[in-house]
Protein backbone atom coordinates (compact mmCIF):
# COMPACT_ATOMS: atom_id res chain seq x y z
CA UNK A 1 0.00 0.00 0.00
CA UNK A 2 1.37 3.20 -0.86
CA UNK A 3 2.91 5.63 2.32
CA UNK A 4 1.15 8.50 1.00
CA UNK A 5 -2.11 8.78 0.23
CA UNK A 6 -4.85 11.68 -1.36
CA UNK A 7 -4.77 13.26 1.72
CA UNK A 8 -2.32 15.63 2.53
CA UNK A 9 0.40 13.87 5.29
CA UNK A 10 0.76 16.45 8.33
CA UNK A 11 3.89 14.92 10.37
CA UNK A 12 4.33 16.00 14.60
CA UNK A 13 5.11 19.30 15.62
CA UNK A 14 4.21 21.52 12.61
CA UNK A 15 2.05 25.21 12.26
CA UNK A 16 -0.48 25.31 9.86
CA UNK A 17 -2.64 28.40 9.17
CA UNK A 18 -4.94 28.78 6.82
CA UNK A 19 -3.46 26.56 3.82
CA UNK A 20 -5.22 24.48 1.19
CA UNK A 21 -2.95 21.10 -0.12
CA UNK A 22 -3.96 18.90 -3.16
CA UNK A 23 -3.17 15.30 -3.20
CA UNK A 24 -0.30 13.20 -1.80
CA UNK A 25 0.80 16.40 -0.08
CA UNK A 26 3.49 15.87 2.66
CA UNK A 27 4.51 18.46 5.34
CA UNK A 28 7.95 17.56 7.14
CA UNK A 29 8.32 17.34 10.52
CA UNK A 30 8.17 20.90 12.25
CA UNK A 31 7.47 22.78 9.38
CA UNK A 32 5.36 26.25 9.66
CA UNK A 33 3.26 27.23 7.06
CA UNK A 34 0.63 30.12 6.94
CA UNK A 35 -1.54 31.30 3.98
CA UNK A 36 0.31 28.83 1.26
CA UNK A 37 -1.55 26.62 -1.53
CA UNK A 38 0.65 23.54 -2.46
CA UNK A 39 -0.20 21.66 -5.62
CA UNK A 40 -0.55 18.28 -5.78
CA UNK A 41 2.48 16.00 -4.90
CA UNK A 42 4.21 18.42 -3.58
CA UNK A 43 6.17 18.28 -0.15
CA UNK A 44 8.29 20.18 2.12
CA UNK A 45 10.81 18.83 4.37
CA UNK A 46 11.48 19.21 7.94
CA UNK A 47 11.48 22.58 9.51
CA UNK A 48 10.73 24.44 6.32
CA UNK A 49 8.85 27.71 6.93
CA UNK A 50 6.90 28.93 4.31
CA UNK A 51 4.66 32.26 4.31
CA UNK A 52 1.95 33.91 1.54
CA UNK A 53 3.15 31.44 -1.03
CA UNK A 54 1.55 29.77 -3.79
CA UNK A 55 2.86 26.54 -4.23
CA UNK A 56 2.47 24.49 -7.76
CA UNK A 57 2.32 20.33 -8.40
CA UNK A 58 5.30 18.07 -7.36
CA UNK A 59 7.56 20.85 -5.86
CA UNK A 60 10.21 19.68 -3.56
CA UNK A 61 11.32 21.75 -0.69
CA UNK A 62 14.00 21.18 1.50
CA UNK A 63 14.31 21.09 4.96
CA UNK A 64 14.84 24.52 6.75
CA UNK A 65 14.25 26.38 3.52
CA UNK A 66 12.14 29.59 3.88
CA UNK A 67 9.66 30.58 1.44
CA UNK A 68 8.17 34.40 1.48
CA UNK A 69 9.84 35.41 4.70
CA UNK A 70 8.00 38.18 6.48
CA UNK A 71 9.17 42.02 6.28
CA UNK A 72 9.45 44.26 9.20
CA UNK A 73 8.29 48.17 8.72
CA UNK A 74 11.79 49.65 7.35
CA UNK A 75 9.94 53.25 6.57
CA UNK A 76 9.14 53.97 10.35
CA UNK A 77 11.07 55.19 13.30
CA UNK A 78 11.16 51.55 14.00
CA UNK A 79 11.25 47.71 12.74
CA UNK A 80 9.89 46.16 15.98
CA UNK A 81 6.82 44.49 16.58
CA UNK A 82 4.87 46.59 19.07
CA UNK A 83 4.39 48.85 15.50
CA UNK A 84 2.32 45.93 14.20
CA UNK A 85 1.21 43.71 16.75
CA UNK A 86 0.45 46.66 19.19
CA UNK A 87 -2.39 44.55 21.28
CA UNK A 88 0.37 42.10 22.50
CA UNK A 89 2.24 44.98 24.76
CA UNK A 90 -0.79 47.62 25.44
CA UNK A 91 -4.64 46.57 26.43
CA UNK A 92 -5.86 49.25 24.78
CA UNK A 93 -3.89 49.50 21.00
CA UNK A 94 -5.19 46.90 18.14
CA UNK A 95 -3.04 44.92 15.23
CA UNK A 96 -2.21 47.20 12.15
CA UNK A 97 -4.54 45.81 10.04
CA UNK A 98 -2.85 47.55 7.12
CA UNK A 99 0.26 46.40 7.44
CA UNK A 100 -0.95 42.87 7.82
CA UNK A 101 -2.63 43.03 4.90
CA UNK A 102 0.01 44.55 2.85
CA UNK A 103 2.22 41.68 3.94
CA UNK A 104 -0.49 38.90 3.13
CA UNK A 105 -0.48 40.74 -0.43
CA UNK A 106 2.94 39.65 -1.15
CA UNK A 107 3.10 36.20 -2.37
CA UNK A 108 5.82 34.02 -3.69
CA UNK A 109 5.48 32.19 -6.41
CA UNK A 110 6.44 28.36 -6.95
CA UNK A 111 6.52 26.67 -10.45
CA UNK A 112 5.52 22.88 -10.70
CA UNK A 113 8.66 20.40 -10.79
CA UNK A 114 10.69 22.35 -8.69
CA UNK A 115 13.74 22.13 -6.25
CA UNK A 116 13.93 24.34 -3.63
CA UNK A 117 17.64 23.44 -2.08
CA UNK A 118 18.42 23.39 1.87
CA UNK A 119 18.54 26.74 3.85
CA UNK A 120 17.53 28.34 0.80
CA UNK A 121 15.39 32.05 1.23
CA UNK A 122 12.96 32.89 -1.66
CA UNK A 123 11.75 36.53 -0.97
CA UNK A 124 8.37 37.60 -0.99
CA UNK A 125 7.19 38.62 -4.75
CA UNK A 126 9.04 36.56 -6.17
CA UNK A 127 8.48 34.07 -8.94
CA UNK A 128 10.58 30.40 -9.54
CA UNK A 129 9.50 29.12 -12.86
CA UNK A 130 8.64 25.67 -13.74
CA UNK A 131 11.31 23.03 -13.10
CA UNK A 132 13.85 25.78 -11.92
CA UNK A 133 16.15 25.03 -9.31
CA UNK A 134 17.58 26.75 -6.36
CA UNK A 135 20.48 25.47 -4.79
CA UNK A 136 20.80 24.87 -1.25
CA UNK A 137 21.29 28.23 1.33
CA UNK A 138 20.68 30.62 -1.67
CA UNK A 139 19.08 33.84 -1.29
CA UNK A 140 16.71 34.42 -4.33
CA UNK A 141 15.63 38.31 -4.38
CA UNK A 142 14.46 38.43 -7.97
CA UNK A 143 12.44 35.93 -10.13
CA UNK A 144 13.68 32.47 -11.78
CA UNK A 145 13.57 31.57 -15.41
CA UNK A 146 12.04 28.19 -16.09
CA UNK A 147 14.33 25.27 -15.94
CA UNK A 148 17.18 27.63 -14.80
CA UNK A 149 19.25 27.00 -11.91
CA UNK A 150 20.55 29.46 -9.68
CA UNK A 151 22.98 29.66 -6.43
CA UNK A 152 24.43 32.53 -4.47
CA UNK A 153 24.00 35.30 -2.22
CA UNK A 154 21.77 36.93 -3.73
CA UNK A 155 20.79 34.43 -6.28
CA UNK A 156 22.10 34.30 -9.22
CA UNK A 157 21.80 31.85 -12.76
CA UNK A 158 24.46 29.19 -13.03
CA UNK A 159 23.00 27.27 -16.21
CA UNK A 160 19.98 25.86 -17.37
CA UNK A 161 18.80 22.58 -16.42
CA UNK A 162 17.28 21.93 -20.18
CA UNK A 163 17.76 24.17 -23.09
CA UNK A 164 15.10 26.91 -23.79
CA UNK A 165 13.89 24.93 -26.94
CA UNK A 166 13.75 21.67 -24.69
CA UNK A 167 12.26 23.85 -21.72
CA UNK A 168 9.34 25.34 -23.82
CA UNK A 169 8.49 21.87 -25.00
CA UNK A 170 8.40 20.69 -21.68
CA UNK A 171 6.18 23.32 -20.52
CA UNK A 172 4.02 22.72 -23.17
CA UNK A 173 3.69 19.15 -22.53
CA UNK A 174 2.66 19.93 -19.11
CA UNK A 175 3.03 16.75 -17.52
CA UNK A 176 2.45 18.00 -14.05
CA UNK A 177 -1.31 17.26 -15.27
CA UNK A 178 -1.19 13.99 -16.39
CA UNK A 179 -3.69 11.88 -13.93
CA UNK A 180 -2.39 9.58 -11.28
CA UNK A 181 -3.15 6.96 -13.43
CA UNK A 182 -1.15 8.31 -16.20
CA UNK A 183 1.94 8.96 -14.34
CA UNK A 184 1.93 5.45 -12.97
CA UNK A 185 1.47 3.93 -16.59
CA UNK A 186 4.67 6.61 -17.52
CA UNK A 187 6.76 6.13 -14.85
CA UNK A 188 9.24 3.85 -16.25
CA UNK A 189 9.72 6.25 -19.12
CA UNK A 190 10.06 9.20 -16.54
CA UNK A 191 13.10 7.20 -15.01
CA UNK A 192 14.89 5.99 -18.45
CA UNK A 193 14.00 7.60 -21.47
CA UNK A 194 16.67 11.09 -22.06
CA UNK A 195 14.32 14.20 -22.35
CA UNK A 196 14.25 14.45 -25.79
CA UNK A 197 13.33 10.66 -26.18
CA UNK A 198 10.35 11.65 -23.58
CA UNK A 199 9.12 14.92 -25.39
CA UNK A 200 9.29 12.74 -28.73
CA UNK A 201 7.16 9.90 -27.48
CA UNK A 202 4.46 11.92 -25.56
CA UNK A 203 4.06 15.38 -27.43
Amino acid sequence: MPRLSEEPLIHPDCEVTECRFGRFVEIGRGARLGHVEMGDYSYCDRYADIANATVGKFANIASFSRIGPTDHPMQQASLHHFLYRSDDYWDDAGRDAAFFAHRLSRRAQIGHDTWIGHNAVVRPEVTIGHGAVVAAGAVVTKDVAPYMIVAGVPAVPLRERFAVPVAERLMALAWWDWDHATLRDRLEDFRSLPIEAFLEKYE
